[in-house]
């Protein structure tokens, strides 16, 4: 029924007018880059290596009843936290270093003008990009030039929105927080960063599914090629044949796979105890 709904309205001449105005995509300032860059492609493999594990060693925290070890650092003999958490903190720190080092490539090479909104001609675009997904009859896109603006606003607050608010979350309530600090925890309380920590998650977790399948079903041997092979053009058709950034891909998916297998006790455990001492839980 939603799809027949849109479709009427697009049908109406106010609908053909409000696409020809808003295609869903506007042009980008003068001067922005075409094209991935190879360390885009490697920093967003990386992210995507990192993320899911911290998805999954976060859900194992979440669950457990009874840490299976604990881990204490070498200069807190006292301090102890389960395993699964040292993972997760972990996890986090490495995260964030990747974070760091992406925002800091995206404003030096005029990346950021891909993923961040230069025209408040976004919000009519997105709109439009979000009534042809609806209407079955998807916008024409080639991410290679230029994101739709739904993309476009998806893309800036999972990176400026929703990915600080896990860091301020997750360090609020990581062992890192000064507890003694009584005016800080009343101004900033543990319990307002557990209600959001799992949402935020959920966000994550939903944005890559909608990312992943969007991938796929929009072109999926030219949208891999552009991100994982470095290859594309501003033809939309180019590299549509080409399994280069397909493989690449798969070995990357087989490398996730691997870790979040081997992300158990026995394996965690030889590596924790590298930065401090593991015990029974």
């Amino acid at each position: 029924m939603a799809v027949l709904l849109v479709r009427w309205i697009l049908s109406t001449s106010w609908g053909a007018e409000f696409l020809a105005a808003y295609p869903g995509e506007y042009h980008l300032p003068t001067g922005a880059p075409v094209g991935f860059p190879a360390w885009l492609g490697w920093q967003h493999f990386f992210n995507a290596f990192l993320i899911v594990l911290i998805i999954r060693s976060g859900l194992q925290v979440r669950r457990q009843t009874k840490p299976p070890a604990m881990w204490s650092p070498r200069w807190n003999r006292s301090r102890r936290i389960s395993i699964n958490l040292w993972f997760h903190q972990s996890l986090d720190i490495l995260w964030l270093v990747n974070g760091a080092i992406f925002v800091v490539l995206l404003f030096i090479t005029g990346q950021w003008m891909r993923i961040v909104p230069t025209s408040w001609e976004v919000f009519p675009n997105a709109l439009s990009a979000a009534l042809q997904y609806v209407s079955l009859d998807w916008p024409t896109e080639n991410g290679w030039v230029n994101y739709n603006s739904l993309q476009q606003l998806a893309y800036f607050v999972t990176v400026f929105v929703a990915a600080p608010l896990a860091a301020a979350t997750g360090v609020r309530m990581s062992g890192v927080w000064p507890r003694n600090a009584r005016r800080l925890n009343d101004t900033y309380r543990v319990e307002w960063a557990r209600a959001l920590h799992f949402p935020v998650m959920i966000y994550f977790v939903s944005f890559i599914v909608f990312h992943v399948t969007l991938v796929f079903a929009t072109g999926a041997l030219r949208n891999l090629n552009h991100m994982y092979a470095g290859q594309g053009s501003e033809d939309p058709t180019a590299y549509a044949d080409n399994w280069v950034g397909f493989w690449i891909f798969f070995v990357s998916v087989m490398i996730m796979i691997a870790a979040w297998v081997a992300a158990r006790p026995l394996v965690l455990a030889p590596i924790a105890r590298i930065f401090g001492s593991v015990s029974r839980g």
